[in-house]
């Protein structure tokens, strides 16, 4: 396994290129990301319900390097994942620690809302649980996307990559049929790998508003 490499493709930190994805840890520039839970972190009394040791986070935890005035953290088991940049105090101190939550507005509220959700169940169960994850709709087609890209870079032609998608038999049967449906569908499944390796994953994060 590689070290650890910094990297401005709208991420304050990813992994070495090496490390397999459910090892991999990323935490991406704050205006990628609509689901960051803002905190300060105060001393807290021995005897206080509230208080929390981040010691107990630490299987899940990931540190980002300070920038803007915050301690950015990632707690992730490889397939979850819950942002949470300390405004206000930091890991350093000794606990117990009473967080104190900074979410603000309407629909900028409501990913932090999701992402402290996650959080509180996440210190009462000391997991991510799946249940808090709903399926990402648009997974099945990233998935293909990056085999099309994949695809490409071992310089696959669109007919190959129809072949690899759809079977060799309906391309033979298609492919030089009396409309170009398939063959247009390979080239807009081309076409929309190239703008996500040019930039357009920086906007997976991104969803609707609940």
């Amino acid at each position: 396994m590689g070290p650890p490499i910094l990297a401005n493709g709208g991420c304050i930190f990813a992994e070495h290129p090496d490390v397999q994805a459910p090892d991999a840890r990323i935490l991406w520039h704050a205006d990628r990301d609509p689901e960051i839970l803002r905190l300060s972190l105060l001393p807290a009394g021995q005897d206080d319900d509230d208080g929390i040791d981040p010691a107990a986070w630490r299987e899940y935890l990931t540190v980002g390097q300070s920038a803007g005035g915050c301690e950015p953290l990632l707690l992730s088991d490889g397939l979850r994942r819950i942002r949470v940049d300390i405004v206000e105090g930091s890991l350093a101190m000794a606990p117990p620690l009473r967080p104190l939550y900074h979410i603000e507005g309407v629909s900028a509220a409501r990913g932090p809302l999701r992402a402290l959700n996650r959080f509180l169940d996440f210190l009462s169960h000391r997991r991510l649980r799946p249940a808090l994850y709903p399926a990402e709709p648009r997974m099945a087609r990233w998935l293909l996307l990056l085999r099309v890209h994949d695809a490409l870079r071992e310089g696959a032609s669109h007919r190959d990559i129809g072949i690899a998608l759809f079977g060799a038999d309906r391309i033979a049967n298609q492919w030089d049929g009396p409309t170009d449906a398939l063959r247009s569908r390979v080239r807009r499944l081309v076409r929309d790998a190239q703008l996500m390796a040019e930039g357009g994953y920086r906007q997976l994060l991104r969803r609707d508003p609940d």
